[in-house]
């Protein structure tokens, strides 16, 4: 039996979103209309959900913080008709220095600089990019219910909490949180381990993997098993596809419903990775990949 990699993928209250997102993290240092046709291809291949966050740019050189957000809203400047066809997603809640803060003070300021960055009046789905371990929940859900309240969010998510933190701030926040953001691969494994996919089914969250691959890893074999390429390189000739194409379909079909979040500044390569869509994973197929990945064979 196939399993499931291409229908389109709920997200609470929030427009469905296609089973890959057009992730921002090296969204930076393009003109506007380079990053414009870059919007553009990403959705025209269905990637609505676009994810970015305040921090995207600083790991690139300079001040940075804010500079992803700032390209972003100038092509909704340039081409303000992107914007109603894409699911707006942004994070915040690191502060360098800090490094995390959750406070009602801290992310009522950060929410209103992102969404000035963006030139936007409202952020479809805002995420806690890292858990403040010094926030408690219930703070927390009372500073995002107000977000929403005033109608300046959609929905909530949470990205790199362990699922007891997501089960505490569920507790107070309940059907808010939409989305939990994990780094996921055929190369790292661990919220398949870790219970976090497993309490996404049963809360009903939606994953969004980032680093889905790697890094770009799983693409070039770089610091990856010899065994798990070997794998992925004879599922990539079966199909014929590239290796991203099977990366990505691992991902997508895990019964979590997950979207994979792709992070290419190509468009050339934005288009390769919808083949994923098309490939036909078995279950045998998904298995040998967990082995291959792990170095050992499953009980």
């Amino acid at each position: 039996m196939k399993l499931d990699t291409s229908s389109p993928r709920s997200l609470g209250p929030l427009p469905e979103v296609g089973p890959l997102a057009f992730g921002h993290w090296r969204f930076v240092g393009h003109d506007v209309p380079t990053a414009t046709s870059l919007i553009d291809t990403a959705l025209d291949l269905g990637m609505n959900l676009i994810d970015t966050a305040d921090v995207y740019g600083l790991d690139w050189g300079g001040d940075g913080f804010g500079d992803a957000e700032k390209l972003l809203g100038s092509v909704l400047r340039s081409s303000p008709t992107l914007r109603d066809r894409m699911v707006l997603a942004s994070k915040g809640g690191i502060m360098p220095g800090i490094p995390y803060d959750s406070s009602r003070s801290y992310l009522s300021d950060a929410l209103e600089a992102s969404l000035s960055r963006l030139g936007v009046d409202r952020i479809d789905l805002y995420q806690i990019h890292r858990p403040d371990m010094f926030t408690h929940p219930d703070d927390l859900a009372a500073t995002l219910t107000g977000f929403i309240d005033a109608g300046k969010i959609g929905a909530v998510g949470v990205s790199n909490f362990t699922p007891g933190q997501t089960e505490a701030l569920v507790s107070y926040l309940g059907d808010s949180l939409v989305s939990t953001q994990p780094q996921f691969s055929a190369n790292h494994l661990d919220p398949m381990r870790d219970g976090t996919l497993d309490q996404a089914m049963r809360l009903g969250l939606r994953p969004l993997a980032w680093s889905a691959l790697a890094g770009g890893a799983l693409a070039t074999g770089h610091n990856i098993r010899t065994e798990l390429m070997l794998e992925i390189d004879a599922l990539a000739a079966r199909e014929n596809v590239d290796r991203t194409a099977i990366a990505l379909a691992f991902i997508l079909a895990h019964p979590s419903g997950p979207v994979a979040i792709v992070g290419s500044q190509q468009p050339e390569r934005l288009e390769a990775a919808t083949d994923a869509l098309k490939v036909t994973l078995e279950r045998a197929d998904v298995y040998t990949l967990i082995e291959a990945s792990e170095g050992e064979a499953l009980p």
